[in-house]
Order: C-alpha cells, then structure tokens, then sequence
C-alpha cells in the first residue's frame, strides 16, 4: 500500500486506489496503477513520456496515444481528489501534484500516521486559526460556566475595611461588607434609625457585628459580647434599613417589642417535603433569624427567615428556605413565601475574609398571598412577588460560621446581611 495523502492510499497488488474517509475502493487497469506508482515514486519532478510508457507496458511496444489515454482515464478516477493533480508538462511529460492544504478530510481514526499528518501539514495561518478558534470555545466554556458565575457574584463585594459603630451605649468595630458600586459607607448610615444616648447594652462590655450594604440597603448583624470567635447565640440584633429617612428607633423599646414578636407563634418552621430522600443518615444544617424592617412612621415589620441545607455529598444537596413578614400589630397577615431547589456550595475570599458562596438552582417556589396588607408591608410583598415571578438561579453567601451562629448575605429586598442561629437537626 503506497500512500497519497493522508485518506487515499495505492493498492499495487489489488490494482485499486482506496478511500479510507468513505470506505470506496477505485479500480484500476495494472497500466493506471504502474504509471502512477512511477509518478509517486519518481525523484524527479517530472516525469518523462518513455519512462511512463515503460512502467506502464513492460516488455511491450506501445504508441504514445496509449499513454495519453491511460493519464486520461485515471485523471477522471482521480477527479473526486481534489488535492491530487496530474499535469501534463509541454515537451517534458508529466508532473503528479499532491496538495497538503487544500481541503480538511474526516480521517479513519485508527490511522495514527494520518491523523498526524493532517494536524501537522498545515499552513501556519491553519494552524493559528485554530488555536484561536480554540481558545475563543476554552474562553467562552469558561465565561457561562457556574464556576465563572460564582467568581463574579463574589467579585463584586469588598470586606477590606471596618466600620465604627456605637450601639446602645456602646462602641465597636463592625466587619463592613460593601458592593463595589456602593458609595455612601459612613457609620451614619448604619445608625441615622437608632435614637442617639440610649445605653441599652452598657450590661454588656462590647459586641461583634457585620454591617453591609448594597448601595441602598444598609444591614446590621449584631452578637452581644466579646468573644470574637464564638457568639453566645442570645440577643441577636439584625435591623436593615430600607428607608433613606431616619426611622428614630428607641431602641430599649425596639428591643422590648421584638421580644414579644418573637415569642409568638412561629409559623416558619421548614418542614420537609416528602420527596426529600431521607434513606439513611442525613443530616439538616438549619439556620434561623429575625430581621426588623424600620421605616419612619410606618409599623415595624419582621422577617423570619428560615433556611435549610441537607447535604447529599461534601458540596451540594437540597435547599430549602421560608420567610414569613409580619408587623408589630399583627395587621398584616402573615405573608410566606417559600424556595426549595439544589444548591452547590463553593469558597472563595473577599479580600481578606473567607466566605462561602451557595449556588441555588430553584425547582418551586411558594408565594402566599395575605388576606390582609397594610401599607407597611406593601413593599415587601411587591418585592417577593417579583421574585417569585424572576428568580431562577439564587447565590446566598456566608461569611461567619460557629458552633451556634453563622452570618449569611442573602437576596431578599435586595441584600439582607443577618446573625442567624444554627442548628443541627437528624432526619
């Protein structure tokens, strides 16, 4: 078998060209098949009448007429191969012509000596286009990949300073979160809701706290007590500010109202489905807070959010999530609304700070509409109802964890930063 390009090889013995891409195999008279062996294995560039006719009829006297008809017949059996060319060359003879880069065939894919000789004989321009071409599908593969999309969700946030707040008599050092398109990073914005000199922790001897915003919410998670690693759990102060107007809040008597909201019939407990897979060991990683909604004027509005990771592996499981808006008076019956989907956990850093970021694809979403709706909760519920409507993909991001606590950022009225209590539950 002599090879002409990488698919077409001679088959001297058969007497046959044979066509690995289609599978064909083109006979041939001996006297085709001697004249082009010649012509493939001549060293010189062209090849003569009488040697042609020699190859072809050995032994024998033939009229030139008989090669001219013989390079006629087998041009017509090598028309279909483009890349192989038979000249005639005046006064000379003839010239077999084998292009390397013409056309790009499908190649047998046991034909190791092909497959080389079709990545290697190309022009350089080929081959540069095809790096490029290959980079661009790794680049664009790269950029809708979720890994990307979790890069840039996080990308987008900064923990490199601190913010000094005083709270209830009290001063501390609260870790700032921030949007990078956030401008207004003043503690003022944090406490522009609270009255001033109201001493309502100075029984404590200090708090750890996060404040966060994404350039319209301002959210503060506060754990009394001085134990940076570790919060007690006890007297956790979660207040998002949703208003630009100060909301004046007296704070003994804020405390005082959310405790009693708070010992009211909870109605957000996750309860989970019976499609859930409980064979076996499984184990619910529960987190819960309470967020208060001041806003000047208005009834103080409460958030009890609720969620629930149950892994399946070391990094993704199911989702489950429940918040439930109330207001001080209970005037507003209470509007729920529930997410359940699969998560897919991954770290990263924002600046300095470990935080980690969960990816929820959402299956079902529940949104219960309430009998009654004051005007101090319409916002809210306008705001839920275009998630329910929109949301298809979720990222919550964690960025505080211990043994009873965690501090999550999550997408509700915009971003919502919150000490949660942490539990682990067998199921």
């Amino acid at each position: 078998m002599l090879k002409i390009t990488p698919y077409l090889e001679l088959d001297t013995e058969a007497n046959q060209l044979v066509d690995h891409v289609s599978g064909k195999k083109v006979s041939l008279t001996f006297s085709e098949s001697a004249v082009l062996h010649r012509l493939l294995l001549s060293s010189k560039p062209v090849c003569s009448k009488e040697e042609l006719l020699s190859a072809g009829w050995p032994d024998r006297v033939v009229a030139v007429t008989s090669l001219t008809q013989c390079i006629s017949t087998l041009r017509k059996k090598l028309d279909p191969y483009r890349e192989v060319q038979l000249k005639t060359i005046a006064r000379r003879g003839y010239q077999l012509h084998i292009s390397t880069q013409s056309h790009v065939k499908m190649l047998a894919v046991n034909d190791a000596e092909s497959m080389k000789a079709a990545i290697f004989d190309v022009s350089l321009l080929v081959k540069i286009s095809g790096i490029v071409v290959l980079l661009a599908l790794a680049l664009w593969a790269w950029y809708c990949s979720d890994y990307h999309k979790i890069k840039q969700n996080l990308s987008r946030w900064s923990a490199d300073t601190q913010v000094e707040l005083q709270i209830g008599g009290l001063k501390g050092n609260a870790q700032l979160l921030y949007k990078d398109e956030a401008q207004h990073l003043h503690p003022f914005m944090w406490e522009k809701h609270l009255e001033p000199d109201n001493n309502f922790m100075t029984c404590h001897k200090g708090f750890n706290a996060f404040a966060a915003t994404d350039g319209e919410n301002y959210s503060m998670a506060i754990c009394p007590g001085t134990d940076q690693e570790q919060c007690a759990g006890k007297g956790l102060i979660n207040i998002t500010s949703v208003d630009s107007e100060p909301a004046n809040l007296n704070m003994p008597e804020f405390m005082e109202l959310s405790t009693a909201m708070e010992q009211r019939i909870r109605y957000n407990r996750v309860m989970l489905p019976e499609s859930t897979d409980t064979s076996g060991a499984l184990l619910e990683h529960n987190y819960q807070a309470d967020v208060y909604f001041p806003v000047k004027d208005e009834l103080l509005i409460r958030a009890d959010i609720n969620m629930s990771l149950i892994y399946d592996s070391d990094d993704t499981g199911e989702f489950h999530s429940s918040t439930c808006i109330t207001d001080e008076d209970c005037l507003t019956t209470p509007i729920k609304y529930k997410v359940r989907g699969k998560f897919k956990q991954y770290s990263g850093m924002v600046d300095g700070l470990k935080a980690d970021i969960f990816q929820v694809r959402v299956q079902q979403k529940d949104l219960i509409k309430p009998d009654k709706l004051n005007d101090s909760a319409v916002r809210f519920y306008r705001d839920l109802r275009k998630r329910d409507i929109k949301d298809e993909e979720l990222y919550f991001i964690r960025v505080h964890q211990d043994h009873k606590t965690a501090v999550w950022t999550i997408p509700l009225f915009g971003q919502v930063t919150a000490w949660y209590h942490y539990e682990r539950f067998d199921i």
